[in-house]
């Protein structure tokens, strides 16, 4: 192993760590988590896209609170549901609610965020939702997505993407402001490439918006953002601080996918 791996798999476990910590400082958060992830009629307009059948096996991959997870198990209890994630804090809480409300369709699994812990071909769909820009190797994830679904399997993504005029990457640059390992947002072009690496092809897409609040941590770093970047880009955003909030409006890439 050269130097460059090592630095590369180094890098990779740091920004793992980084997400897992994060995520478990934002649930402990409670409120202030759902009101930055939850949207219930996007919610509804991907359950009536996704095209789900009795018997089908779904992958939640990054299922957080499992809040796509748990609605498919509720409106497809003969579909198995498997959510998959590295803040175990989270998938203990949601074992519990499934045992609570009696829903035995759905289960939680913990990885490490690098190899699914799946045999090959186990799953019909494949779904994640606003997980993936935390991902440090996201063509070594959609190979592991791509080796995980049965021909013809489909995988369903919804994640956050830059504006057309943010060449400097104004919304990544805020996003790397809470510390929870945020990577990158991608274009709808970048997932399509990345896809077409990992065998699996473009099927249909919509785009949506949301627009979410985040703790202002401190009055310096609004301020970098507006010296650092173009005022039109910011504009173009709708960032806004509102009590001690910051307030931002990001384009949102939904993608459905088909294995060869």
């Amino acid at each position: 192993m050269n130097s460059k791996e090592i630095k590369t798999k180094y890098e990779i476990s740091k920004s793992i760590e980084n997400t897992r910590k994060g995520f478990e400082e934002s649930f402990e958060e409670g409120t202030l988590y759902n009101r930055q992830t939850q949207d219930k009629a996007h919610l509804e307009r991907i359950l009536h896209f996704l095209n789900i059948n009795d018997g089908m096996k779904i992958l939640d991959l990054g299922t957080g609170t499992g809040y796509l997870a748990f609605p498919i198990a509720g409106r497809y209890p003969k579909a198995e549901i498997i959510g998959l994630d590295i803040v175990q804090q989270a998938l203990d809480k949601n074992q519990e609610k499934a045992v609570a409300e009696g829903m035995k369709n759905i289960q939680f699994v913990s990885y490490n965020s690098l190899i699914f812990p799946f045999a090959d071909e186990a799953f019909d769909v494949v779904i994640t939702r606003y997980a993936l820009h935390h991902f440090p190797a996201i063509k070594d994830t959609f190979q592991e997505i791509s080796r995980v679904l049965k021909p013809d399997g489909m995988f369903f993504l919804t994640d956050p993407t830059p504006n057309d005029d943010d060449t400097e990457r104004l919304v990544d640059a805020y996003m790397q402001m809470k510390k929870d390992g945020h990577i990158r947002f991608y274009t709808k072009k970048e997932w399509l490439e990345v896809g077409k690496l990992a065998g699996l092809n473009y099927v249909d897409s919509f785009e949506t918006h949301i627009r979410f609040p985040k703790k202002k941590q401190t009055a310096l770093e609004i301020d970098d953002i507006l010296n650092r970047f173009d005022k039109q880009v910011i504009k173009g955003y709708a960032l806004e601080i509102i009590d001690d909030e910051i307030w931002i409006t990001e384009r949102v890439n939904n993608i459905l996918f088909q294995k060869l």
